[in-house]
């Protein structure tokens, strides 16, 4: 999805703010709290799926840093002290953020090969949030580079079905599947989702929002020195990825994420003229089956027709992956987690001297992925409904 970047050509940061948080700012219901399944979200209401708000099962961490920093989880990073949130606790949660960020494109990715017509709309809509991933994750892991870490992407790439990274919206479950309303409702939704709930439990799990709120009040109170080296350069998709030079660049590039996905909260007055909705607002059209507008009574989904696309049935993958496949498909299942295991090795290697060239060659093989998903997705499955699909499974080099 990108190529080497042309300095003279593109901004260095492109900001898109149409919608951001519409709901919120009119005052509209956003998603109840609870698993994925329990939201059944209204056609008439903006909010349309789960925020997922559940418990977070971790006991506050209380003392260093240190302590914090090892647990990979969201909450103990988030309990402790801000006074104590320096260096290390930065690196920490910003590993966090790259499993956080690489998570959302597996199922994305799915979504958007199972539709048929690839010039279609909703294609095109998927299209450009993976791409929109794919620049997040590139962001954070500059800013992890910046204050003197090395991404980890391939030990952090998650298992599905299973939870976010960091314990963040307990009670989503991630699955892969071909594109389906619930599918949309309670895996691309769930992910997207407002900060502001119906509800939460007291003991609420923290949002992605928050936890990018939390890295950019550490960047504000620590000001660590900010290194260049080994930062990556790259045109991704309609953005372009700089390396992270000062404080304005970090809160930009946190702006930028949570304009564009999670925990959106930006009002959609201040967009700029080519602006398009933040993900959860665009997987809720896709959902609704209507563009997002603004009424006497709120922000509703009664724009034009936004048809659900004609679709592979590909199956959601079991836990444990798919098994007794026939050998066809077998074959297929090994040699895509191959290619991915091989796009996570030159990500890694990008953020470790490999720069953009590890960057870009990362790139053309995701490109490749999509022709043994989409010939899997056309090869039923005999004891079931459905078809095959990719798993995104990583595949471990073997120790010497």
């Amino acid at each position: 999805m990108g190529e080497e970047p042309d300095e003279s050509t593109v901004a260095p940061f492109k900001r898109r703010r149409f919608l951001a948080s519409a709901a919120v700012a009119a005052g509209a219901p956003t998603a109840v709290a609870g698993t994925a399944q329990a939201a059944a979200p209204a056609a008439d209401a903006v909010a349309g799926g789960p925020a997922a708000d559940a418990v977070a099962g971790a006991p506050a961490a209380q003392g260093t840093v240190q302590a914090a920093a090892g647990l990979g989880s969201v909450a103990r990073l988030m309990a402790v002290p801000e006074d104590s949130r320096g260096v290390a606790w930065l690196r920490s949660a910003l590993q966090v953020a790259v499993g956080l960020e690489l998570a959302t494109i597996p199922p994305y990715l799915c979504g958007w090969w199972s539709i048929k017509d690839q010039r279609g709309e909703v294609a095109r809509m998927i299209r450009r949030i993976v791409g929109d991933e794919m620049y997040h994750l590139g962001i954070v892991c500059n800013l992890l580079v910046a204050v003197g870490g090395r991404p980890q992407i391939k030990a952090a790439a998650p298992v599905f079905p299973g939870p976010l990274p960091g314990g963040v919206r307990a009670g989503v479950t991630v699955y892969l599947s071909g594109l389906t309303r619930p599918f949309v409702r309670d895996v691309m939704m769930a992910i997207e989702a407002p900060e502001v709930s119906l509800a939460r439990s007291v003991q609420a799990s923290p949002t992605v929002g928050e936890f990018y709120d939390g890295m950019l009040a550490a960047f504000r109170a620590v000001r660590p020195d900010l290194s260049t080296r080994g930062q990556v350069a790259q045109h991704i998709d309609s953005d372009e990825l700089r390396p992270v030079r000062t404080l304005d660049d970090v809160e930009l590039a946190i702006e930028i994420i949570r304009e564009q996905g999670e925990g959106t909260d930006s009002s959609p007055t201040d967009s700029f003229s080519d602006d398009r909705p933040a993900h959860y607002y665009a997987f809720g059209e896709i959902y609704h089956g209507r563009a997002l507008r603004r009424t006497d009574d709120g922000w509703r989904y009664v724009g034009p027709p936004v048809p659900f696309p004609d679709v592979r049935p590909m199956a959601p993958v079991p836990v444990g992956g798919w098994r007794n496949t026939p050998a066809h498909a077998g074959g297929l299942l090994f040699r895509f987690d191959a290619m991915y295991s091989t796009v996570l090795d030159s990500l890694d290697a990008a953020w470790a001297g490999g720069g953009h060239r590890a960057l870009g060659a990362g790139i053309r093989t995701m490109r490749g992925l999509e022709e043994p998903a989409v010939e899997l997705m056309e090869i039923p499955i005999p004891s079931g409904r459905g078809t095959y699909g990719p798993q995104f499974r990583a595949l471990r080099r073997p120790r010497r």
